[in-house]
């Protein structure tokens, strides 16, 4: 009898450490999430994802959405060893325009994600709608139009230099077919040049850079410090009143916010159509997601739409990392537009070429590329998430 009731108690003392564990446990996990004072959860701080991943998954890997530690490492060891940004050869114009070269990137090191993209299962980007297929067609075949007088140029050097190869393309003159956002073999004003070379290139949704979190009262306040003095201040407004009418735009387009638990779901509607993602404009719809899973780590995941431009939608997720709030302080506004001396260098260098055209001295600005040389600064490297993507293949055998 009285191992019956030894018994009876020491099951219910398990119980009762169980049930007291649970809650312990549940209590730990619901605390982890620090509050604001009024009440929500909060997400404050320095952020950034300290690893690079490809926005899209590597064909080969299928459905894989983690390396493994082993590939990690293999896949770090070889971008470790890779030219990040070869140079061009000696003495051209290439070289010249893409003398940033590896020694001016930092490299982060590789993420256990295979892509960003994590829906559709295969990491892949849906495939592009007719009409977009057929506007990045239209603006290939005018950039090449335009470009067509400098292979000439570069197999008759001597006739170059005397400006006696042959007539431009006469498309030098058109418009082109649609908004430009890609540097073009022209530069007769900034509307020619990319949207990089404009001050332009950062827009929603952002995946790189460092990302500073204030809140108030019905008010998320974000800034991105991303780019070469690109960053922007993002004011979401956490409230169920309706988006701007549809005929007012902005650039990052607008937001609106709703807590569900401890999320923040935000709702982005009415871009410009000025600002280009992965082929999406004015008609990109975002629904992002801001969950802090412990007190140093913030999940993002953001689900694009556009029926414009893909046949489906498709979903992001990375996790960010808290930084030392008092070392990576962002008191600074972006002055990309204030100080882009560049544009003011490149504009008046195509005039004086042009002078010196009209004077028989040089060679005609038809024949020199000023289209593709900035755009090896982020091509041609040999990183394997970068550049040559068929390593990945190799290390993932």
């Amino acid at each position: 009898m009285l191992g019956r009731w030894l018994m009876w108690v020491g099951a219910v003392a398990v119980v009762a450490l169980f049930v007291w564990s649970s809650r312990d446990a549940i209590g730990h996990a619901q605390t982890a999430v620090s509050m604001t004072p009024w009440g929500e959860p909060n997400l404050q701080g320095v952020w950034t994802d300290p690893y690079e991943t490809n926005l899209q998954r590597h064909p080969s890997l299928a459905d894989r959405e983690f390396f493994t530690e082993e590939e990690v490492a293999e896949l770090d060891r070889r971008r470790t060893e890779s030219q990040q940004r070869p140079r061009a050869e000696s003495g051209s114009i290439a070289d010249v325009a893409g003398a940033y070269d590896g020694l001016y990137i930092s490299m982060r090191p590789t993420g256990r994600r295979t892509s960003r993209i994590v829906d559709p299962p295969n990491g892949r980007l849906p495939s592009l709608t007719p009409a977009v297929q057929q506007r990045r067609a239209a603006m290939r075949e005018y950039a090449l139009a335009l470009k067509q007088n400098t292979s000439t140029c570069q197999n008759k050097e001597g006739d170059c230099a005397n400006g006696t190869y042959g007539p431009p393309s006469p498309r030098r003159a058109e418009m082109p077919p649609s908004y430009s956002t890609r540097n073009l073999n022209r530069a007769n004003g900034p509307e020619d040049r990319s949207s990089g070379e404009r001050c332009m290139a950062t827009r929603l949704p952002v995946f790189n850079g460092y990302w500073r979190i204030v809140q108030s009262p019905g008010v998320v306040s974000i800034y991105y410090d991303v780019g070469q003095g690109q960053g922007f201040q993002r004011i979401i407004q956490v409230t169920d009143r309706p988006h701007l009418p549809s005929h007012v735009r902005e650039p990052f387009g607008d937001s609106r916010a709703r807590w569900e638990g401890d999320t923040l779901v935000v709702d982005v509607t009415n871009f410009e159509p000025y600002f280009d993602f992965q082929g999406s404009r004015e008609n990109l719809h975002l629904v992002e997601r801001w969950t802090p899973r412990d007190a140093d780590t913030l999940e993002y995941s953001v689900t694009v739409e556009d029926p414009t431009t893909w046949t489906g939608s498709w979903t992001t997720k990375q996790e960010l990392e808290r930084q030392d709030g008092q070392l990576n302080r962002i008191y600074y506004e972006p002055r990309c537009h204030e100080g882009n001396l560049g544009m003011v260098g490149l504009l008046q260098g195509n005039r004086a070429v042009e002078r010196a055209f009209a004077e028989g001295r040089g060679p005609h600005p038809a024949s020199l590329d000023i289209s593709s040389n900035s755009n090896t600064l982020g091509t041609g490297s040999n990183d394997p998430l970068r550049g040559d993507a068929d390593l990945i293949e190799e290390v993932v055998r």
